[in-house]
């Protein structure tokens, strides 16, 4: 029985719900910020400096950047309405946007950016409110593989920063820090059991900073000349609402780069959640979609002040893994870190002032750790030899993107640069094999009801007939009616009354699938997960009724898998049934 088990993570000290003292929060959140801070500042450098924006007009980007950062870390942990995911997630600078902003600065200036941003936004978060709709390939699978393809795209860039090294920096000083940070913080990591084992990365970081700054790798003038409190002038650009030939030309790139955000932050919320509790729960799909509502939130804030899109880290997944700690409220003391640092340029340079091969070490470990994570996304719903076969394609597709193997001479322009991005070029390619395989299965038969304890029959009947046009005998038919009866009662009893006064929609499908029956029921959303109830089931919670126990059981008993994806508009049960031993074709 795959229903999700009663594994987790032991080892993690304070759940998403929890609320660690005020240091702890703070020191974790400000181990966030570092990278956060870094893309928030380089990438908006990068773009706007290479299609020669004022300097006026950097300071008012980097300004706005790492506060909408931090605005969005904080929507994020504490979530409103359908938008935060209710989780630490990381928001950063889409470094995807990178050609496409520097084209459209040249092309049109920074209204016709803005424009573009917004436009983009919009369509993001119009899309996070009906995710149910991409189910079929928005599976772990995908997500996993993006995980996994993460690292491949940022290892390059990580790595590049060893040779960051100041001027007049003594001989070997960087591999020497590189080496006391990666050894103090995996050595905390791994021997340390208590609180110490809280502090690995920062002290990792702190370590190296210590041992970098006798031997010159630290650069001190911009701190020293930076002021303690600053607000540039705003340089609001306005919006191009003339939608002429330029905006067309480049709406669709645009509309690219928010596709790869939106896997970034469909992922991230995966891994995370993945880290986030001491006992292992069902994904849920509304946290899923409230992490890419509040990410096209943060790229429209973004957009209309005039800076780029916004885009999702997965490291706090990584620190969570090494820190055991995963409570919003490092969400949201992330989120302070970053608006202040806006605010107080000290606070910025100081980040900034980490000597290149400590900040690379840091990320290193983190994203090592985030490719494990990525495989363990893959697994969570069992690794068959199509999941297989997607994710192995993607991943090693990707690697060849990224090392300029596959197709580097036909390929130019903004396509280049796109495709030149592991991530995304694996990315595509594993919601491309998803979204075939979803449309080369059979069509499935389909029964649309009402969610009430009348269509008992009705659906039983329709699972009957199904049954009979399939090399089946009556033990199957027997057994679909079996758990449909019980699916039912489980989802009647998860919202909360028998009442069919209430006309809550139902879709019953079903399909074969080597050998057995693939059941799905879709509803109108509900409150508890099924899921997360099967797996308690070993632990008798105190609120399960015993009717309640009872179709759990059997239900859990009838079926080989049960998966629960829980959106804000609907919920989706879907449950595979194998054969009787007397039923099935071979015998």
């Amino acid at each position: 029985m795959d229903s999700g088990g009663s594994e987790g993570n032991r080892r993690l000290r304070y759940e998403s719900g929890e609320r660690p003292p005020l240091p702890v929060a703070l020191g974790q959140g400000f181990q966030l910020a570092i990278t956060t801070t870094f893309a928030a500042v380089l990438i908006p450098t990068i773009s706007f400096r290479a299609a020669g924006a004022s300097d006026a007009l950097v300071s008012w980007v980097l300004f706005v950047s790492v506060f909408a950062c931090g605005a969005v870390a904080t929507l994020q942990a504490v979530g409103i309405g359908r938008f935060g995911a209710g989780f630490v997630m990381v928001p950063a600078v889409s470094s995807a946007a990178i050609a496409v902003t520097t084209e459209a600065l040249a092309e049109g200036g920074p209204a016709l950016l803005a424009t573009l941003v917004v436009s983009a936004a919009v369509l993001q978060i119009g899309c996070s409110m009906r995710l149910s709709l991409l189910r079929q390939i928005l599976t772990p699978t995908v997500s996993g593989t993006i995980l996994l393809l993460i690292p491949v795209s940022v290892m390059p860039i990580v790595f590049g920063m060893f040779d960051r090294t100041p001027e007049g920096a003594a001989a070997g000083a960087a591999p020497l820090a590189a080496v006391i940070t990666l050894f103090v913080t995996c050595g905390i990591a791994l021997k340390a059991t208590g609180t110490l084992r809280l502090w690995a990365p920062i002290v990792g970081v702190a370590a190296g900073f210590a041992v970098g700054w006798p031997l010159g790798l630290i650069d001190f003038q911009g701190l020293s000349e930076a002021s303690w409190f600053a607000l540039p002038s705003p340089e609001w650009p306005g919006l191009d609402l003339g939608l002429g030939p330029v905006f067309w030309s480049l709406l669709p790139a645009f509309l690219f780069v928010t596709l790869v955000t939106s896997l970034q932050a469909i992922s991230s919320a995966v891994a995370i959640q993945g880290v986030s509790w001491r006992r292992r729960r069902a994904v849920d799909f509304r946290a899923v979609g409230g992490a890419v509502s509040a990410n096209g939130l943060g790229s429209l804030i973004s957009g209309v002040a005039g800076a780029m899109p916004l885009s999702t880290l997965s490291l706090g997944a990584s620190v969570a893994e090494i820190t055991g700690i995963a409570a919003r409220a490092v969400g949201v003391a992330l989120g302070g870190i970053l608006m202040a640092a806006s605010l107080v340029p000290k606070v910025r340079e100081l980040i900034l002032a980490i000597p290149g091969a400590v900040l690379a070490t840091y990320l290193t470990v983190l994203v090592a750790l985030l490719f494990v994570v990525g495989i363990k996304v893959v697994f969570r719903d069992g690794l068959d030899h199509r999941k297989g076969l997607i994710v192995g394609i993607s991943f090693w597709a990707g690697v060849g993107f990224q090392n300029d193997l596959i197709f580097a001479d036909q390929l130019s322009g903004v396509a280049a640069v796109l495709l030149g991005n592991g991530m995304t070029a694996g990315g595509l390619l594993a919601l491309l094999l998803t979204g075939f395989t979803a449309l080369a299965r059979p069509r499935p038969k389909r029964l649309r009801t009402h969610l009430a304890l009348t269509a008992g029959e009705e659906i039983r009947d329709f699972l009957a007939a199904f049954a009979s046009s399939a090399p089946w005998g009556p033990a199957m038919a027997d057994r679909l009616g079996a758990v449909s009866e019980e699916t039912l009662l489980t989802l009647l009893e998860q919202d909360g009354a028998r009442d069919a006064s209430r006309q809550r929609r139902l879709i019953v499908t079903a399909r074969r699938d080597r050998g057995g029956a693939v059941l799905e029921f879709i509803a109108s959303a509900g409150a508890a997960n099924v899921e997360d109830r099967i797996a308690l089931l070993g632990d008798r919670a105190a609120e399960t009724s015993i009717e309640e126990e009872v179709s759990l059981r059997l239900l859990r008993h009838l079926s080989a898998s049960v998966r629960h994806a829980q959106y804000h508009d609907t919920d989706v049960v879907t449950i595979r049934v194998e054969p009787p031993a007397e039923d099935s074709p071979a015998g």
